[in-house]
Formats: structure tokens, C-alpha cells, sequence
């Protein structure tokens, strides 16, 4: 008897393990999305540099001024929340419109790397730190001096090679994976089953109107009595 009912058991299970598996990657993947696209938010937000001027009129004209990553890269945090918006898009999409949304969140994860690598030059800080010392009025006649906290521009750097990845494993295997509509689909033959040889018996409006009261469906006709 339980020799019997294993195969069964297992023929039920298969046909859902794949759907299981896709929707568990997605998961994965979108989480992947989120924490690489967060991490490089953040390290927008933090201090990267800071630029000392040492004023011709001696130590006491020296100013200071701040550097935090998105004042270095302008276009660190709009390419991030670019590529968490396709993040979101690919869960409404299939096909074609989901490899091509796959590749647009690559590009903007490499924009967001490249961007944060290269605000660490030293001419990037340097002109960066004048524009906001005029700004500011903070002294910047005389030598500049300047200091990088690696921490946070490495990790907008991680954090975009992160989106990069997470596009390509859109565009290759997204394919697999449900999508939002998925759901909604209506079945093959364009409407609801129906059972071969029965046809809907129309219902009184008391009827629907009980339904409606009870909280269920007045279009779903409700069970039969078998056993008449």
C-alpha cells in the first residue's frame, strides 16, 4: 500500500518543484537588487572626502569643506534608483521586454561603479571641493590637501557590480521566472472550466443577493447536492 502511493506522491510534487525553484530565484534576485542598490545609496550619503585650503594669508585663513559621495558623482544616486525602478518593471514584464529591462539595469549599475571610482580622482575632488568652497565662502586661495575614506566609495562600487550582475542574470535567466500578471491569466480555452456536459443553471436575483450577504461570489455556482 505505502509502495503505491510514493510515485504518487512524488508526480504531484514534481510539476510544482520547478514553479517553486523560479519563484525562490526571483526572490533571491530581487533581494540581490535591494541590497546592492541600498548599499550605494548609502555610501551616497556618507562623507568621502575632505579637502583642507591653505590660504596665502596664513593658517588662520585655512578652510575645510566636506565632500559626501553624491556631491563627487552627480549621477551615482539617479543611475541607482534608475536601476531599482527596472528592478521593479521586470516583475511586469516577460520575454523579450524582460532581457531588455535586465540589460538597462547592467548599464546602470556599471554607470553607478564607474561613476563612484572615478569621484575619487584627485583633480575630481580638488574641483569639486573649489565649487563648493565658493559656494560656501570658505577660504581656497593657496594648496590644496585632501583626504579619501575609501570605506564608502569601495562600497558604491560593490553596490553597483552587484546591479550589474543582477542584470545580466535578468536577461539570461528571467526568462524562468513568474511575473506579476501571471495570475490574472485567464485559463486557455478563454473563460472559466466548465464541466463537459452541464451548463450554468441560472440563479434567482434572492439567490445572488444571499451570496452577496454571506460574502461569497454571486457569478460561482454554488456546489450540488450529489447526494439527490
Amino acid at each position: 500500500m505505502s509502495g503505491g502511493r510514493a510515485p504518487d506522491a512524488a508526480a504531484a510534487a514534481g510539476p510544482r518543484d520547478p514553479a517553486r525553484a523560479a519563484r525562490r530565484s526571483l526572490l533571491v534576485w530581487l533581494a540581490a537588487c535591494a541590497a546592492g542598490g541600498g548599499l550605494a545609496l548609502l555610501a551616497a550619503g556618507r562623507t568621502w572626502a575632505a579637502v583642507t585650503f591653505s590660504a596665502q594669508a596664513g593658517p588662520l585663513s585655512a578652510g575645510r569643506v566636506s565632500l559626501s559621495g553624491g556631491e563627487l558623482v552627480a549621477s551615482l544616486t539617479p543611475s541607482v534608483l534608475a536601476a531599482l525602478a527596472a528592478a521593479v518593471a521586470v516583475l511586469a514584464t516577460r520575454g523579450i521586454a524582460r532581457r531588455v529591462i535586465g540589460a538597462v539595469i547592467s548599464l546602470c549599475g556599471l554607470a553607478a561603479a564607474a561613476g563612484a571610482w572615478s569621484g575619487t580622482r584627485a583633480e575630481t575632488i580638488a574641483g569639486t571641493a573649489r565649487e563648493h568652497a565658493s559656494t560656501a565662502m570658505v577660504p581656497s586661495g593657496g594648496a590644496v590637501a585632501h583626504s579619501v575614506t575609501w570605506a564608502w566609495p569601495l562600497a558604491a562600487v560593490a553596490g553597483g557590480l552587484v546591479l550589474v550582475a543582477a542584470g545580466v542574470v535578468a536577461a539570461v535567466a528571467g526568462g524562468r521566472w513568474p511575473g506579476m500578471s501571471s495570475r490574472y491569466d485567464r485559463p486557455a480555452g478563454g473563460g472559466p472550466a466548465r464541466t463537459p456536459g452541464r451548463e450554468r443553471a441560472p440563479r434567482s436575483e434572492r439567490a445572488m443577493w444571499d451570496a452577496l450577504d454571506e460574502g461569497a461570489d454571486p457569478t460561482i455556482e454554488p456546489p450540488r447536492d450529489r447526494s439527490s
